[in-house]
């Protein structure tokens, strides 16, 4: 057990982006974050130093790993999949996904990776170069991956599927009610997943279900299992994190912080949590208090919405903030800025890292190409895109969300 004693006096901040993934070494001296800035860095937990700034990605890094001896993966919206010893560039490309990469995890061996996908696939990759094996069957975004203690594939789907893979042959799959945002794996073979309605659900190794607990009413992105298995915590774009018993199935906690998303969570042993999310830091949390290690050092900022209260549109579009902003000087997020979209030519912001495909894409933004856009969804008006998925099927919705930016990012 770590000593609650260990305390660093501030969060560990120097990210320009919110934070997307965590991983935490297994003697806990050590963090891995990945953000929407496209870099990763390795901190000491302790003091909150930043030790390595590893940047290669052509995009948000989405996902990060630890290997047993010592080596960094990263994974990112680039499709590609880095692995990072000593020296300051990736030791190799493990491999390149066609769409961006949403998930990490390390078999029990040690000896292979397995990565998930937008492009609708997951892949087993050995470390010691053999081809990677490919598993398709989603119907849409593969969002998170985990190994069983037996070695075996899970995987979690924009499909509302969770599937588990033999080594060979169809896998078996379990229907949940909405989309599945993040799956984790305890050392027992029971699986956690979770997603777009709120609901934690716990699954035998055979895939029936044991228990569902609704954590949240906004969706759950992220979930981690303590090492001892005994803990989920899992986030949610709300703000909060739940801390669940796993045996009860119940929230024993819940952490809830400046408001912002928390897109990321890592166990530092059975009685501390690490979060990332949309403010940029990194927080240590006291799980036998609630209570930050530390202080809670960024207020939450001012609501850019907060003039449009009680306009649909602006409601509409709270589900786009974390990625756009629409004021001028306001800059990038992970997705380019909305002021002067009304007009403006596709792919046309200066310094935004747009994909090669979407540059090549002929469109010019107004109330009717926008209007298009969530109407059938981002991958099919725009091919190459590095939007997340998502449509606005309400008509009167997807006028309102018009009407908004037409008037915000004049």
């Amino acid at each position: 057990m770590l000593p609650l004693a260990a305390r660093a006096e501030a969060p560990m901040r120097g990210h320009g982006g919110p934070v997307r993934a965590l991983a935490v070494t297994a003697d806990g001296s050590r963090a891995l974050s990945g953000s929407f800035d496209a870099s990763a860095i390795l901190w000491s937990v302790e003091d909150g130093a930043a030790l390595r700034i590893l940047r290669f990605h052509d995009g948000a890094v989405n996902a990060v790993a630890l290997l047993p001896d010592g080596g960094i993966l990263t994974g990112a919206e680039d499709g590609r999949i880095a692995l990072w010893r000593a020296g300051p560039e990736p030791e190799r490309i493990l491999l390149s996904h066609a769409g961006p990469v949403s998930g990490l995890a390390v078999a029990p061996d040690g000896r292979r990776i397995a990565s998930s996908s937008w492009d609708g696939t997951a892949r087993i990759t050995p470390l010691d170069g053999s081809p990677a094996l490919v598993r398709e069957g989603h119907r849409g975004p593969v969002n998170g991956v985990a190994f069983l203690p037996d070695g075996r594939l899970v995987t979690a789907g924009y499909d509302a599927t969770v599937r588990i893979w033999p080594e060979a042959g169809a896998p078996l799959t379990v229907p949940l009610d909405a989309p599945v945002n993040a799956v984790a794996a305890a050392p027992d073979g029971e699986i956690a997943a979770a997603g777009a309605d709120g609901r934690l659900h716990l699954l035998r190794p055979d895939g029936t279900v044991r228990a569902s607990l609704e954590v949240g009413p906004r969706p759950v992105v992220a979930l981690a299992l303590s090492p001892d298995g005994r803990r989920i915590a899992a986030a949610t774009v709300g703000g909060a994190v739940a801390v669940v018993d796993r045996a009860e199935m119940r929230v024993r906690l819940t952490l809830v912080g400046p408001g912002l998303p928390v897109w990321s969570l890592a166990f530092r042993g059975p009685d501390e949590l690490i979060t990332g999310g949309g403010d940029r830091l990194v927080r240590r949390w006291d799980l036998a208090t609630g209570e930050p290690i530390g202080p809670l050092a960024m207020a939450r900022p001012a609501d850019p919405l907060a003039a449009y209260a009680g306009d649909r549109g602006a409601e509409v579009f709270r589900a786009c903030e974390a990625c756009h902003t629409l004021t001028p000087g306001s800059g990038n997020r992970a997705g380019p800025t909305l002021h002067g979209v009304l007009g403006r030519r596709i792919a046309a912001v200066p310094d935004y890292p747009y994909s090669p495909a979407f540059r090549q894409l002929d469109i010019v933004w107004t109330a009717e190409t926008i209007a298009r856009l969530f109407e059938i969804g981002p991958a099919r008006f725009t091919p190459g895109t590095k939007m997340p998925e998502q449509t606005i099927p309400a008509v009167e919705d997807r006028a309102a969300l018009v009407r908004f930016l037409e008037a915000a990012t004049r």
